[in-house]
């Protein structure tokens, strides 16, 4: 069953991969120990196996076998009968410690046995004394300790083995619980952070590894969150108060002209009821601008042409005051045209809305970017308050009066057009003394 937790996870992935590089290691290890210990053991009785023979060539067969080399007591010499011909005290009075003949071309045997209860088991070397066929066999053992043998080997290999996976799967528990412990931190943070407060910050610790990095990625993904959200809150706070005021207008008006109707204007009742309607319809429609240009759905982007797109806007506006335009033929981007265009409406309106005698509009290029700029000689923007007038339902004490016929939303429709066009927008002052717009876009040029 898969572990739920990442630190279960790796703790068995840990172990998986120990048992993987272990397994082989193990196996590779306890053969060679084991053949290590055996080549130990026959190296002593092929050298005892190899003197006695080279005394029986030599004319000498006591019958007693003394050996020479230490550890190795059970000797024999048998005959091709099976006869024990000479023996070493060990091996006295004992049958043979092995039928195992060599053939003459292979005249030494390295062989071993547990096969005899007494004296236990053995590793022996078997010498053909020569090539005849009656030469007498050099049987020369030592007796194995069980602490030496392949299964004990084995076993002693199997449990460093089962002590190394346990280690590593103990540090790796103990490793990635305190790497992740930050991470459960984490989690109780925002756990704590709700929708009705979202000021709560994660602490955020020294350093510059990837735990410190995603905590302050948090850190910014809830300010920009709260930003929005309070961004959100006092824009239908705002929206509330602009659609109240026209719909109480219009609730005045009725209840008055139902509770007098022989005293009303009817020519004027419709009139001021027409304007608020106007006034709602005005609002709206500006909030489902903004509404259609935070949604998240790209529109498609087609080539426009700024010059071409100013004149259709032109050629349907009033005229009061007049509009100068100085339009360069050729100056294209790529964006949204209905977007663009409600862009130039609204500069163009918020111009006219506060110039005295004249608005100058001019679209040109400049090095690589699209530049439109619009002018009036109105009473012009403060520096303090440029940036200010972005925000929606945003109105300066002396020119963003209701008087004046805005929804507070035209330039912060502006603003959110320019910046879905990877534009941007600043705020001076014109030569008229007025304000002074300017709206630049990355150029289009035609691929080479």
């Amino acid at each position: 069953m898969r572990p739920r937790s990442i630190r279960g996870r790796l703790t068995l992935l840990s172990v998986v991969c120990a048992l993987v590089i272990l397994i082989p290691m193990a196996a590779v290890m306890s053969t060679v120990i084991s053949q290590m210990f055996a080549d130990v053991a026959w190296h002593d009785t092929q050298q005892q196996a190899i003197l006695i023979a080279a005394a029986i060539r030599g004319g000498s067969l006591p019958h007693v076998v003394t050996p020479t080399v230490p550890g190795v007591d059970l000797v024999q010499v048998v005959a091709p009968d099976g006869r024990v011909l000479a023996a070493s005290p060990a091996a006295r009075n004992k049958p043979p410690i092995s039928v195992a003949r060599p053939a003459p071309n292979d005249p030494l045997l390295d062989l071993q046995t547990c096969s005899n209860a007494e004296p236990g088991c053995l590793r022996y070397s078997a010498l053909r004394v020569d090539p005849r066929a009656d030469s007498p066999i050099v049987l020369a053992a030592r007796r194995t300790s069980t602490t030496l043998s392949t299964g004990f080997v084995d076993a002693i290999v199997a449990a460093q083995a089962t002590v190394l996976v346990s280690c590593v799967a103990g540090l790796t528990w103990a490793v990635t619980g305190r790497i992740l412990q930050p991470v459960n931190a984490i989690r109780s943070e925002l756990a704590k952070i709700t929708f009705s407060d979202l000021s709560h910050r994660i602490a955020e610790p020294a350093g510059d590894d990837e735990i410190c990095r995603l905590i302050r990625t948090l850190n910014q993904t809830l300010l920009r969150l709260e930003t929005a959200t309070h961004q959100q809150r006092r824009f239908v706070a705002d929206a509330s108060h602009e659609l109240r005021t026209p719909v109480a207008g219009l609730r005045v008006k009725l209840e008055e002209a139902q509770m007098h109707p022989r005293d009303i204007d009817v020519n004027g009742l419709v009139e001021h009821t027409l304007n608020d309607v106007l006034r709602l319809q005005a609002i709206l429609a500006d909030m489902l601008m903004l509404a259609s240009l935070e949604s998240s759905a790209e529109r498609k982007r087609q080539r426009v042409d700024l010059a071409a797109l100013t004149r259709a806007e032109l050629k349907g506006r009033a005229h009061t005051p007049p509009i100068r335009s100085s339009l360069e033929d050729g100056v294209t981007v790529a964006g949204v045209p209905s977007q663009l265009s409600r862009m130039l409406t609204n500069l163009l309106d918020n111009a006219q809305r506060h110039a005295r005698h004249v608005v100058d509009i001019e679209v040109h290029r400049d090095s690589d970017s699209a530049l439109v700029t619009v002018c009036d000689d109105g009473p012009g923007i403060a520096e303090a308050d440029r940036e200010r007038i972005f925000e929606r339902f945003t109105r300066l004490d002396t020119a963003r009066s209701r008087g004046h016929g805005g929804t507070g939303l035209g330039l912060a429709i502006v603003s959110d057009v320019v910046h879905a066009h990877a534009g941007t927008i600043l705020v001076g002052e014109s030569v008229h003394g007025g304000s002074r717009f300017d709206v630049r876009f990355p150029l289009l040029t035609d691929a080479p």
